[in-house]
């Protein structure tokens, strides 16, 4: 299983699927459509005969049971890699029995993975792991539950010993971009329970995301020509500045943690005739959640009567926290707990500090627990993957699959 997790993932990262997000069209790039047609292939030569892509790009097959009267499950996700990095010409480099100490992915460019600025390493040492030359993403995030769930299939298939009901495979375009279930047919998938296979380190396990919502804020200035612009000119980018610093400096990404909610100042571009700004909002607590984008607006509204409303507010809810769907059939979260302490794996039950495909998938009747696929530095040139932890989430998802079947 090790040689085929390894062979897998390596071919799948040459596979250039990196998300558009100015790009509405599903998907957004060709890349993912390429990818997709390559993997209903492969389902299809493993001999699952219904595999399928339609025209966004979802793939859906099915592995049939061995035996009946068993819940249908599914394991969703995604093919996309994030926009923040290019993930075209990956370099994959495998290092065996890692040290625990720092990677020089770039002796040329002096691109370092430091385990000061990463601590996460130390966890993987002694481990085999994969990481790039530093100039792209690796894209584990999420071809790495990509190949475990395809590995998993195949082991079954090769092994009908295992008792297991049906299985629905799913993969989806755009997750990365906040897309991911928007044409995401439920009906057709047929599961009435299923996981999303995009977590992170060996033995995380969620049931709760963040509440998401999604602010662009346009700015229209007045540009003059700087030595005649007392009481002309109106700078659109410091009138940026102020909203920025509106929003308080220990709610952001990088002051909170566990279940602090935060505003994030994603994008900002312009010049002093126009500027905009992209924002998100998270929280997991739904009450927070709503005073968060009370706050903004009323930010705005305040600096709209100071700069005789030069400012829009574009704010749109995005998902939702999957806990209220998920906790009332929190048994699937149970079994797949239970199923990691039958391999060794020391269950990690934490918040997502995101969202993933399951949270809107849950609140369209897919309840969609998440789980680790062995990867770190997410969205970043030093992302990298532990070999032993897809070899793990493999066996993970076909004790799932047979735990389901036994109960």
């Amino acid at each position: 299983m090790r040689e085929k997790v390894t062979e897998r993932f390596l071919k799948y990262v040459k596979f250039d699927t990196t998300a558009d997000p100015k790009n509405h069209a599903c998907p957004s790039t060709e890349g993912q459509r390429v990818f997709a047609k390559h993997l209903v292939e492969e389902l299809k030569a493993l001999g699952l005969e219904d595999a399928n892509v339609d025209e966004n790009s979802y793939v859906m097959a099915t592995l049939k049971g061995n035996i009946d009267s068993v819940d249908t499950i599914g394991f969703i996700s995604h093919l996309d890699t994030a926009p923040d990095i290019t993930g075209k010409n990956v370099k994959p480099r495998v290092i065996k029995n890692y040290d625990g100490k720092d990677i020089v992915l770039n002796e040329e460019k002096n691109i370092i993975t430091y385990v000061k600025d990463y601590p996460e390493l130390s966890k993987l040492k002694g481990q085999d792991i994969i990481v790039t030359d530093g100039t792209t993403l690796l894209g584990a995030d999420d071809k790495a539950g990509i190949t475990a769930i395809m590995t998993a299939v195949e082991y079954l298939i090769d092994h009908p010993e295992v008792k297991h009901g049906d299985i629905k495979i799913g993969f989806t375009p755009d997750e990365e971009v906040g897309r991911g279930a928007d044409f995401f047919d439920v009906e057709k998938f047929g599961a009435k329970y299923a996981y999303t296979i995009d977590g992170g380190m060996e033995g995380e396990l969620e049931y709760e995301n963040f509440n998401a919502a999604g602010a662009t804020i346009t700015i229209q200035g007045r540009n003059v020509h700087p030595g005649s612009a007392k009481n002309k000119m109106i700078n659109a980018l410091h009138i940026a500045c102020e909203i920025a610093d509106s929003f308080p400096s220990n709610e952001r990404p990088e002051t909170t943690e566990n279940y602090e909610g935060f505003y994030h100042l994603n994008d900002i571009n312009g010049s002093v005739e126009e500027a905009s700004m992209i924002y998100i909002i998270r929280d997991h607590d739904k009450e927070k959640f709503e005073s968060r984008k009370a706050y903004m607006v009323d930010v705005i509204e305040k600096l709209n009567i100071k700069y005789d409303n030069r400012i829009n507010l574009d704010l749109k809810d995005q998902y939702y926290n999957m806990k209220e769907k998920v906790e009332p059939v929190k048994f699937i979260v149970d079994i797949a707990k239970e199923s990691m302490q039958e391999l060794g794996i020391t269950p990690n039950i934490v918040p997502i500090r995101g969202g993933t495909d399951g949270a809107r998938l849950s609140y369209e009747g897919l309840p969609c627990p998440n789980i680790f696929t062995g990867g770190l530095n997410f969205h970043s040139k030093n992302e990298c993957v532990s070999i032993d932890a897809i070899e793990k989430c493999s066996k993970l998802i076909i004790k799932i699959a047979e735990n389901f079947a036994s109960r």
